[in-house]
């Protein structure tokens, strides 16, 4: 039987938040004139952030703009990757789908990562996983909206990041950093009460408090006027003076527990309520008949929404059963239809948070394995992009390691597809923790070729089973990719420590170059150190992709710092090597290298033939790594053999290629590139606007510090001493003393 008006718990009518409502239209405001708006609203739970939301969200609505709605999803203690922006975007594609179309053409396999709808599986899972495949999801996720909302006013509202995944929040970071262009306001809510000291979202809102385009709400507990106003609107009658009193003082001002202890005034539980907030949230749920009760601790422990079919498959009910115990916990305010009507959650996750505590250990296991059962006999109960890791959750959090590692594993996998890399590094570290407890025989089971990329340090596809070295190699460069690079230092050690045991030197020196690449990003040296002990590692052993790897780690290094002859035999041997083991990135990489050495040797029309026809090859095939390389190191070399016009033709090719691809990082370079150039060339204003580029687009100190350099030398050149060395002294600071290099040693020097 539906509740009566009486009753209700949710108040008709909005209270207060005239302030945060101003400050949100002209949020909306500046968003519809073209200037990109950032907006972080924060409050303790129950305060009242989902309910400000929907209101600006209404507003919005009638004002013409599209509101896209995306939360952020727990299921125990994992998040699911770019789970909000998913959701977000699925909305935005339904309300805009030519100018999403338009937005996203020839780019759509690497947005599929966000939204697996609009690519292949196939092309996701073949896609090479480097230091720029985050960085490009998310310079075209930024590409995407500022297109889709060249006409549109768009409002991006992202619920509950106190739940987001790293992935989400890093990408968030970068929207906010990055949006220039576009009709759009980008909104996150956090409750501000869960941020403890060491909560992941500390760090994120810490650095956006130094941007001073975003703006912030603290939500602040209602006055006791506002509170009379919200029970009024509740009971849909005056209240007692009295009764607001005693709610008023229980509640503190609190929205969500204002409306609790209206109901259970009215329905005459006052008495029955203690001071425990765990009583207060539960004693409605325990007013639910049984089966009603029931189901709600199913909803509790299966996330932050249940789709309909899953709960169904869990609770085993009779479907009149099920529908009636619903019926009766969304009449009681406790669940409610999910956003879609595919599912349901609970109206406030404090409620559903109250329940789950309250479940027993065994209680909690049992149900997450129905759901891991329900979820194994039916793929699809849950949409395609979560299964695989609302499946491993379920399975952990149900106890059985024989059941939970491969499942562990497979979300690994696609999380790694979704360069979704620090959930990659958590679910490894948790296959990692149950390598030992699974059974022996369900080891045997795993093959590298199903979970292991980094074939090199794992013996190949053709390896019987996959190892925990396997699950090292893989974690240390998730841990590099998502640039969590303290640890993935911490497992290379402990990876290099196992091998002392072994002997395999080719998975050694595997692990010595990851090393090297670390250290030289966390500017605790060059890195030669390793990668010389990597060498010496190969010396004399066959031909293979990590010999390869090596040699051509060798000669990149070698032509930075210490170009001559032997680095350019070993850029040589790579790319033979290469080319027997069919290793295409580290040939072109090599070839490339190879070209530049050549043309340091006196070798100039071989080499730079060399470079173009690695250039034209890898455009042609969209290595969107190399693509970004060959446009930075050719042009390169070209000016520095006095050929400036023709450089600036190859950049400003570079700047177009790299703009499309995503390419951030390169672009920064190929910008600094055509300063110098320009600068070459005499024109200097234009070569002034490409230095402030190099500096807005590089994504590390290496760009900025290109750009300040050719700042520098124009302040110079029009007698602003005071300016040049401002600018200088940036230069040298951003490129830091643990890693010296001619290129950026002697424009300073000059």
């Amino acid at each position: 039987m539906l509740r009566s008006v009486e009753t209700r718990s949710v108040s008709p009518v909005f209270v207060g938040r005239a302030a945060e409502l101003g400050l949100l239209g002209e949020v909306l405001a500046g968003a519809a004139a073209g200037d990109p708006q950032a907006l972080l609203i924060g409050g303790e739970a129950g305060v009242g952030k989902t309910r400000l939301v929907e209101e600006f969200a209404a507003a919005a609505r009638r004002r013409g703009a599209v509101v896209a709605l995306g939360g952020c999803v727990e299921i125990g203690a994992d998040g699911l990757p770019f789970a909000p922006f998913s959701t977000a975007l699925r909305a935005l594609r339904r309300e805009l789908p030519g100018q999403f179309a338009a937005a996203a053409a020839g780019q759509e396999e690497e947005l599929a990562r966000l939204l697996p709808e609009i690519g292949t599986a196939a092309a996701r899972e073949a896609a090479r996983h480097d230091e720029d495949g985050m960085a490009r999801l998310f310079e075209l996720t930024a590409r995407l909206l500022e297109r889709v909302t060249a006409e549109h006013t768009v409002v991006l509202a992202l619920e509950d990041l106190h739940w987001a995944d790293a992935s989400t929040r890093h990408l968030l970071a970068y929207l906010f950093r990055t949006l220039r262009t576009g009709r759009l306001v980008v909104l996150a809510t956090y409750r501000s009460d869960d941020i403890h000291r060491r909560h992941p979202l500390r760090p994120l809102l810490a650095e956006l408090d130094r941007l001073r385009t975003i703006r912030r709400i603290d939500l602040a507990r209602f006055t006791r006027e506002e509170v009379c106003r919200q029970v009024a609107g509740i009971l849909a009658q005056e209240p007692d003076p009295d009764q607001i009193d005693a709610i008023f003082e229980r509640s503190d001002g609190n929205a969500f527990f204002v409306e609790e202890l209206a109901v259970a005034a009215h329905e005459g539980c006052r008495t029955g309520l203690t001071d425990s907030l765990r009583d207060l949230l539960l004693v409605r749920v325990e007013g639910l008949p049984e089966t009603a009760q029931q189901v709600a601790r199913i909803v509790a422990e299966g996330g932050s929404t249940v789709e309909y079919r899953l709960l169904a498959a869990v609770a085993r009910l009779a479907e009149d059963d099920l529908i009636e115990a619903l019926r009766a916990a969304v009449n009681a305010s406790i669940l409610t239809p999910a956003p879609g009507g595919d599912g349901y959650r609970f109206r406030h996750s404090l409620v559903r948070e109250a329940v789950s505590d309250d479940l027993l250990p065994g209680e909690r296991s049992r149900l997450n394995r129905r759901y891991a059962e329900a979820l194994e006999a039916d793929p699809t109960l849950v949409p395609a992009d979560q299964h695989a890791t609302r499946l491993a959750s379920y399975w952990y959090h149900a106890h059985d390691a024989a059941k939970a590692l491969p499942a562990v594993l497979d979300a690994a996998v696609e999380a790694r597809h979704r360069h979704a890399y620090a959930e990659q590094l958590r679910l490894l570290e948790r296959a990692m923790e149950l390598w030992d407890t699974a059974p022996e025989a369900v080891r045997r089971t795993l093959r590298p070729v199903d979970y292991a990329e980094v074939y090199p340090a794992c013996g190949g596809p053709e390896a019987p089973a996959l190892s925990h070295l396997d699950l090292l190699a893989e974690a240390a460069v998730a841990g590099r990719l998502c640039g969590e690079r303290e640890s993935a230092l911490k497992i290379t050690k402990r990876a290099l420590r196992q091998l002392d045991e072994e002997d395999d030197p080719l998975r050694a020196a595997w692990f010595w170059i990851q090393r090297s690449r670390l250290v030289q990003r966390l500017a605790r040296g060059d890195g030669w150190k390793e990668i010389a002990t990597a060498q010496d590692l190969v010396r004399g052993l066959p031909p293979s992709e990590v010999h390869a790897e090596v040699l051509a780690t060798v000669a990149h290094w070698s032509m930075l710092r210490q170009p001559g002859p032997e680095a350019l035999t070993a850029a040589e041997r790579a790319v033979e090597y290469a080319r027997m083991v069919g290793a295409d990135d580290i040939e072109s990489n090599a070839r490339l290298t190879l070209g530049g050495l050549m043309i340091d040797a006196g070798q100039i029309e071989a080499g730079l033939a060399h470079m173009y026809e690695v250039r034209d090859e890898v455009v042609a095939r969209g290595l969107a790594g190399v693509v970004g390389r060959s446009h930075v190191n050719l042009p390169s070399a070209l000016e520095g053999i006095g050929r400036s016009e023709e450089s600036v033709d190859v950049l400003h090719e570079g700047l177009r290629l790299t703009g499309r691809m995503g390419l951030r990082e390169a672009e920064g370079w190929v910008w600094g590139n055509l300063a110098e150039s320009l600068i070459s060339l005499g024109r200097w204003d234009e070569a002034a606007e490409a230095a402030v580029s190099a500096q807005r687009r590089g994504q590390t100190a290496a760009p900025y510090g290109s750009g300040a350099n050719s700042l520098a030398f124009l302040a110079l050149a029009r007698g602003r001493v005071p300016e040049a060395a401002r600018h200088l002294a940036e230069s040298r600071a951003s490129y830091g003393p643990h890693d010296p290099m001619p290129q950026h040693d002697l424009p300073i020097a000059c």
